[in-house]
Parts: C-alpha cells; structure tokens; sequence
C-alpha cells in the first residue's frame, strides 16, 4: 500500500513560529545544596491575568498552526463518524430492576434507562429515562461519575463533576416520584454515595481556599441523613493526625457490615464494623498500607477480601464474618500464575478475573473457592462483569482494538454466554489485524506490546507508526476499542498503531509495577524507546517515522523520552503530563504520586535522579533538533495542574531546539479527562491526529 506524503510537511523547512512573550524570571529554589532556577514560576498561578494572556496567544498560534493542516476538517469526519455508534453499559439489577446506559452515537454524555424486570433480550423502546446528564448542562461539561441506590431501590444518590474537576457534588433522585430532593453535597472527592438505612456515607474535604490548585489534606467520611441539610452532617472517620490520607466506607449487600478503608494512595488498611454488634466498632483486618484489601463480599459466614498482601499477583481471602479479627483470616483462593485483576460474586459463587499478557481471562468458582471453567472470550481484550452476590444475572461486557464494547450475557449453570448487544461501527474489524509482540528492554527485559495495522502491510521501513505507552501507578493497558486514540485514520493509509506495556503498570503484579518506580523510573522510558527501536529494527518504520503519545504519567513518560532520544520521533504529543519533578507535590493531590515518584524533598539521591529526567529541566539547550511538538492541557485540571504542561511549554519555546514547532493546545471548560463530553473528545483528537499525521507525512485520503 503506497503511503500518500503531504506536499510541503516534513519534506520542507517549518515556517519560523513567534512564540508569545514569556518574562523568564530569577526565581531560583536551592535542593541540597543545588541551585534550580524557575524561570516560569509566575505560570503556575494560572487566576491572574499574565497567565490568561499568555494562554490566549498559544491558543491563537496552536490553532492557526492547525487551520493550516489541509486534511483536518476530513479527520474530523473520520473520528465523527466512527464515534457515531450505539454505546451500551453493562446492564446492572437494583430491587429486581434493570438499569443501563445507553449512548445513540453522539450524545455528549450516556443516558440511564430502566426496565421494571430484567430483560432476556435486548429492547431499548421498552426501557424508558431514569436520568439524562445531558440535561444537567448545555454544553455536556457536568458529567455522571456515580450512581448508587438505596436498598429498597427507592432512592438514588449520583454524583458528578463539572468542567472535568475531581471535585464531586452529590444530589438524591426519589425513583418512586423521579423528582430530585433538596438534598445537596458539595466538596465531595473520590467518593461515590454508600448507603445505610435512609441516608449514606460519603468522602469530602473541607472547602479549599483555591479549588484549581490548593493542596487538599484531611480527608473525611461523613454520613448525610436524608432531608437534612450537609452540615449536619456527622463525621464518620478521619485522621486528626495524618493529612494525607484517603478514607472511604463501603457497605455490605446486606448493610450488616461497614468497611472503611484508610489509604495512602497506593495500599490501604481495612476496617470493619459490625452493626448487629451490641457496641458497633471498627475492627482491623488488615493495616499495612503497603498492601491493598479489596472487600467483595459477605457469604457463608465469610468476609471475602482481594488483596496482594504477600501475594504480588494478587489472592482471595476469607476472614471469619462471626468473630472479626485480622487473624481469623485464610487463603481462599491462592495466588497463582497470572495476576487476579478483578474478582465478584454471583449468586453464592465466584467470578475471578486475570490478566495474562495484559488480556483478560475469566473464570468461575464455586463456595468452596474450587475452579469450575473458563468464561471464553470472543477474542484477546479486555472485560468487565455486573454481577450480584443473591441474583443469577450476570452480564460483562468485553472490548478489544478494533472489537467495540459488546455486552454478554453469561449463564453460569450452563457456561454459556449469549450476545446480548452488538453496536454497528463505521470500520470493518475483519480488515485489521492485531498482534502481541515481546520486545528485549535495555536491560534485557521482556516487554509486550500490541500492533494494530490492516491486513497486508508491508514492512517496507516506511510506516507511520503511534507508538502509545503509560508505565506506572500499577495501571494495567489492557486492549479496549477506542474512537478517538486509536488513529484509524492513519491505519486506513498503511500506519501502524503500537500500545505497550511497559514497566511501572501492573500487568506482571506489584513486582512489574515496582521495576518502574522512584529510583527505577528510568526503567519505564527505557522500555519505551526500546519499543521505537524494536519497530524500526524489525523493518516496520524507521527514525523520524514514530509519532509518542501518552497522558498524565504518559505525558511525563513523552516528555522524558523526547529529551533522551529526541532523534527518534518525527512527532511528540505529551498530554495533561507531569513535567515539573521537583514541584509536582505542592498541587492539589499531587502528593499522593510520592510512593510512584519519590519526592525532591526526601533526599539529595532522590532530588538528583528526578532532576535528572524531570521533562521541565531537561530539555536541551544546544541546537539538538527536537521533533515537532504538541502539548495539551486543560484550563481545570486540578488533577494535574495545568502549571505543568504552561511551564514546560514556555521553557520548550525558550530553548535551542530547532526550527520544529512547539506548541500548547489549551482546552477550556475541561479537566483532566474523565467526563469530557464527546463533541470535545472530537476536538481534542481532531487536533491530535491531524498534528501527527501531518508531521509524520501522512495525507489523509479515505478509501
């Protein structure tokens, strides 16, 4: 297939770019000893007016940069229309009801239906709208983060966010009337709604002076009780003394039990409280923080808790429901091979579920915690179940590369599972191929690594390749469809597109998430140069040819690599990254990434080596040629604050890197992902892609 190059791209000199004015200023703070200069620190204060000016002249230059991308408006129909399909969640039964959501193509946000009894094939006109998030704004910025009901089904809390904020408000919809309450909570923070008796716990902090970008510290359960207003609400648990940690409640099926977990963002101890107890009082299962301790549910007698303590893989225990104690406690089902990545009851038996090679195979077990068989899966991907401990419905809902979510119903008496619904997209899956590879790191490390291209590529050392990665904070990349990152647009002209599983995410179990970690963070940028080397050695692409992509710690992982191998890639897009390493911790939650990154404080070995790959302070100087250059970020991250990508923007444009451009596309009315009504999905991608493409040299032409 004859690739199509884009007359004028990468073939000529870039036009000289004028960057806007960014007053490099002499703040200079001292680690150890060490001077750091921080010539942009006035950015991080993105509320004053510099900074609202700044912004507004990189948008103006990103976006007349982009209007001149000759394909775009037809890359923004490609992604439109393969975004344009029927979207189902996996269904769930509350009270004997069926509820799901339900997407026709291009609603901003998914709806929720109901049907009065579950049914056994699939009817959307028999379902009608419990609640449309479409309705709550309208430009599709508030967006659904949770639902939770009563026990009775009568009640449901749901809570969202706007502009994309980590920050959540909780409001109550009465299911018998469909009105919603006067009830009202706010400053709500990774939290759902748990329900006991007429009202729920929730997880808050108090009001912050700066909700953007003020470090939020003491985290609180509180219990809301219906018909009163939050602040009477009471406080359920907390640290008077520890203000970094994390506290939620969870409540069993049954409400006998409350489980409060206590987390430092990476493990959490386990409490519960017994409320059929003469005096309720939390009691410990588990208190080292190093671990995770997931309860899934309550049965025979049993506690049944996820954990890796002493399990890297992960294993299922079970403590004594009677006599609570963190030494009633016994393996239920071992560790095994692969890592155990999920696991649910249904109907007084098991669903665990494992990722091998990054895929996910599920399987049943019985009471006794003994293997009955395997739930087959369409093909490699990924899967998720809806399952009740006292109901037979099961459905999951799997999804792969080119396999867009398909939902299941699965009988567990018989093994069988019946297509339940099949969206309709705008591609032909039996076109593409996908495949695992396993490529040597640096240091020898075997790492996998997907390959999605069209039947009958050539390794003729030409493709364009998207080489995708993340590589921390023990998140899996398991396959799943994907309109908008995956870029079928290049794809359909010979492309590749390549996502690897690199060191620092937990595919392999806590020793693989550990390897790519504080003082072996360089593992993980190896492992991804090491995949662009894999791709030009075995003749699919050469130098120049590889487009990095990667969010959040992905974004951090292409800043970093473009700084180390800066000769490799013909184009960079580092979004909502964290790219300053010393300062990350002073924001919002950013002190929660410490057990991740380390910190600049902890010592001079730790300052040294984050400065050493920090993605701000390492950016060349000396007329080395960077590769073209697209940050993104949005105006209400306060996940990662939007400081991060406007400093390393500013230091990027500063410095000697050749005439390639660097640019800063600054979305508004967005945070940090989560949430983001489709049509800005589309924006966003629209750019992203046509950016890529056109500096990789490929013309989007349809076939």
């Amino acid at each position: 297939m004859a690739l199509a190059f884009a007359a004028g791209s990468v073939l000529a000199a870039p036009p000289k770019i004028n960057y806007p004015a960014a007053e490099r200023q002499d703040t200079v703070d001292n680690y150890f000893g060490t001077d750091v200069p921080d010539p942009y620190r006035w950015l991080e204060d993105d509320n004053s007016a510099a900074t609202a000016q700044w912004v507004k002249e990189e948008n103006k230059i990103t976006q007349d940069y982009l209007k001149k991308i000759p394909f775009r408006d037809a890359i923004r129909k490609r992604i439109t229309e393969l975004a344009n399909y029927q979207k189902m969640g996996t269904p769930f039964i509350v009270a004997g009801k069926q509820y799901f959501f339900f997407n026709d193509g291009l609603q901003n946000q998914s709806v929720l239906y109901v049907n009065d009894t579950p049914q056994a094939t699939f009817d959307k006109s028999k379902a009608r709208v419990v609640l449309d998030p479409n309705t709550l704004s309208t430009d599709g910025t508030v967006a659904l983060q949770q639902l939770n009901f009563s026990r009775d089904g009568r009640y449901m809390a749901y809570v969202i966010t706007r502009n994309g904020s980590d920050w959540n408000e909780i409001y109550v919809m009465d299911l018998t009337t469909g009105k919603q309450l006067d009830d009202h909570i706010t400053w709500a923070k990774f939290t759902d709604a748990q329900w006991l008796g007429d009202g729920f716990f929730y997880s808050a902090y108090d009001a912050p002076e700066d909700a953007k970008s003020s470090v939020n510290e003491f985290h609180k359960v509180y219990y809301h009780k219906l018909g009163t207003p939050q602040s009477s609400d009471y406080v359920e648990y907390r640290s008077m003394t520890n203000p970094l940690l994390f506290y939620q409640a969870t409540v069993s099926e049954d409400e006998r039990f409350v489980f409060m977990w206590e987390s430092d963002g990476d493990g959490n101890a386990l409490y519960v409280k017994d409320l059929k107890d003469r005096n309720p009082h939390y009691v410990c299962l588990a208190n080292d923080v190093k671990f995770t301790n997931s309860p899934i549910g309550v049965d025979h007698g049993k506690i049944y808790v996820m954990t890796n303590a002493n399990a890297p893989k992960w294993k299922l225990v079970a403590y004594d429901a009677e006599n609570l104690g963190a030494k009633n406690v016994a393996d239920f089902v071992p560790e095994k091979e692969w890592v155990l990545s999920a696991a649910q009851m249904t109907n007084h038996r098991f669903i665990l579920s494992y990722d091998k090679d990054a895929s996910t195979h599920a399987f049943l077990y019985d009471k006794d915690g003994r293997e009955l068989n395997e739930i087959k899966m369409p093909a490699l991907g990924s899967v998720d179940f809806s399952t009740k401990n006292k109901r037979p419905e099961v459905y999951y809902r799997f999804t792969s590369y080119t396999f867009p979510p398909t939902i299941y119903s699965y009988d567990t008496d018989k093994n069988e599972s019946t297509q339940y619904f099949a969206p309709q997209i705008a591609l032909k899956p039996a076109d593409y191929v996908t495949e695992q590879v396993f490529y040597p790191s640096k240091d020898g490390t075997k790492i996998p690594m997907f390959l999605i291209y069209k039947k009958g590529l050539k390794r003729d050392g030409q493709r364009p390749v998207f080489l995708y990665g993340y590589g921390g904070f023990n998140i899996s990349m398991n396959p799943g469809f994907s309109y908008s990152r995956t870029p079928f647009a290049m794809l359909d002209q010979g492309g590749i597109c390549a996502y690897t599983n690199l060191r620092g995410g937990g595919e392999y179990g806590e020793q693989w998430h550990e390897a790519g970690t504080k003082l072996k963070k360089q593992n993980v940028f190896d492992d991804f140069i090491a995949a662009a080397e894999y791709l030009i050695n075995e003749g699919y692409t050469h130098p120049g040819k590889i487009a990095c992509n990667g969010g959040s710690n992905g974004g951090l992982l292409v800043g970093a690599v473009v700084n180390q191998r800066p000769d490799l890639w013909g184009a960079a897009v580092p979004q909502v990254g964290v790219m300053d390493m010393l300062r990350y911790h002073k924001f919002t939650i950013g002190w929660n990434w410490a057990h991740d990154y380390g910190r600049s404080d902890d010592n001079e070995e730790m300052f040294r080596y984050l400065l050493g790959y920090s993605p701000l302070h390492t950016i060349k100087n000396d007329n080395t040629p960077y590769p073209p250059i697209m940050i993104t970020t949005s105006d209400h991250d306060d996940r990662v604050v939007p400081a991060h990508s406007f400093k390393y923007a500013a230091q990027l444009q500063w410095s000697k890197t050749g005439p390639a451009p660097k640019l800063i596309r600054i979305d508004v009315n967005a945070g940090h992902g989560h949430g983001k009504p489709v049509s800005k999905v589309i924006d966003e991608y629209t750019d992203i892609q046509s950016f890529i493409m056109y500096n990789l040299g490929v013309n989007y032409k349809k076939k």
